[in-house]
């Protein structure tokens, strides 16, 4: 995978020193930004990790100017499972959280998406399209056509985020063949408020980044919310069809990998 900036790199990890510190960094996201934790968290090394990490693939992005000795080097991170896979190990890592029969019965070829972070000093700039262009390469080489996984809002309030919640759901609710639904134990309602009750400026201000950008694509969002007290977030089902994506958007990752 190329990137036109020379300073860095996009490929997935493959040596142990590129997944400690893809974990590395997990920590300084997941961990020291957002308070969560985990079974298999080291505090002592500062590694955020778990039970799924020998099975995914790890696409990380590098800058050349930082160290691999240190664990600095890798400032982005996604992690990918494709379907084939799951079906080895038995299952997707977001099946704790949501129903994912309504896409396993479209038959058609699946990628999850998760624990997607950037270093806090490359945020805002080039770092993520770098991050997404390596991530259209690996959608195109592996024929995918539906990418999934859960992204976060900060914090375990529900009616802190009732606002933003309640407009995905009035807004950007996934079509019923694509329509994953929370877990029954612990679904939590995502339609808070009515649909002419939500200011929509307000609650995309309180939407994350990383769900904008996806709705920009074209994304949709799954049926109810899973409060992740581990994590301490509030998380959503995201999804993106392929032949429903944004041509426009899609075009800015699809041409620009390799450039």
């Amino acid at each position: 995978m190329k990137v036109a900036d020379p300073k860095f790199e996009i490929r997935l990890a493959q040596r142990e020193p590129d997944l400690l510190a893809a974990q590395r960094l997990r920590y300084d996201v997941f961990v020291d930004e957002l308070g969560g934790d985990g079974e298999l968290v080291d505090h002592d090394k500062r590694l955020e990790r778990d039970a799924f990490d020998p099975f995914y693939d790890h696409l990380i992005l590098i800058d050349k100017r930082r160290s691999e000795a240190e664990l600095d080097h890798v400032i982005g991170v996604y992690r990918l499972l494709l379907g084939e896979k799951a079906d080895e190990i038995g299952r997707f890592y977001s099946e704790d959280e949501y129903d994912l029969d309504p896409l396993k019965k479209t038959g058609r070829k699946l990628l999850e998406l998760g624990r997607s972070c950037l270093h806090a000093d490359y945020r805002g700039g080039m770092a993520m399209f770098h991050l997404w262009n390596g991530l259209a390469e690996y959608v195109l080489k592996n024929g995918v056509e539906v990418l999934f996984g859960v992204a976060s809002f900060h914090g375990t309030d529900v009616d802190e985020v009732k606002e933003p919640l309640s407009y995905l759901y009035h807004n950007h609710l996934a079509p019923e063949d694509l329509r994953v639904r929370a877990q029954s134990a612990h679904y939590q309602s995502m339609n808070l408020l009515d649909g002419d009750a939500v200011d929509r400026r307000r609650a995309m201000v309180a939407t994350p980044a990383l769900i904008k950008a996806y709705l920009r694509l074209g994304g949709f969002v799954g049926d109810g919310a899973f409060i992740d007290h581990a994590f301490n977030t509030t998380d959503v089902c995201v999804l993106m069809d392929t032949k429903r994506l944004n041509p426009k958007q899609t075009k800015l990752y699809v041409e620009g990998r390799g450039a």
